[in-house]
């Protein structure tokens, strides 16, 4: 008998672990059960320039030069976010920064703090 989970996306037997990671033969869906929502829906997990998780309600540090979009002004490599939110889309992070205002943010272009 095999322990391992049926596919979610076409319900086979026949699916095999590659690396933390569960493969379906038959309609090659992928997934992982290390991370679940109770609803049974996988959550998302964001991680920062240097592979650490974030949380809400973290600080992080911006680690380059960023543009803000429709201003002249740019957002200084080492400016500190305090109070994060993390959001799907795009942009993982909701913050508010002082002297800016509400901005969203990438992960990859900060580092917890």
């Amino acid at each position: 008998m095999s322990t391992l989970p049926n596919c979610p996306s076409c319900h086979s037997e026949y699916t095999y672990e590659d690396g933390g990671v569960f493969i379906c033969p038959e309609c090659a869906h992928e997934w992982s059960l290390e991370v679940e929502t109770p609803n049974g829906e996988e959550a998302k997990v964001v991680k920062d320039a240097n592979g650490n998780v974030l949380t809400d309600g973290d600080s992080v540090t911006v680690i380059k030069d960023l543009k803000v979009k429709g201003s002249s002004s740019t957002l200084k490599m080492g400016t500190k976010v305090k109070n994060i939110r993390l959001v799907d889309g795009d942009h993982d992070i909701d913050c508010k920064i002082e002297g800016f205002g509400a901005m969203k943010l990438k992960s990859e272009f900060v580092k917890k703090a």
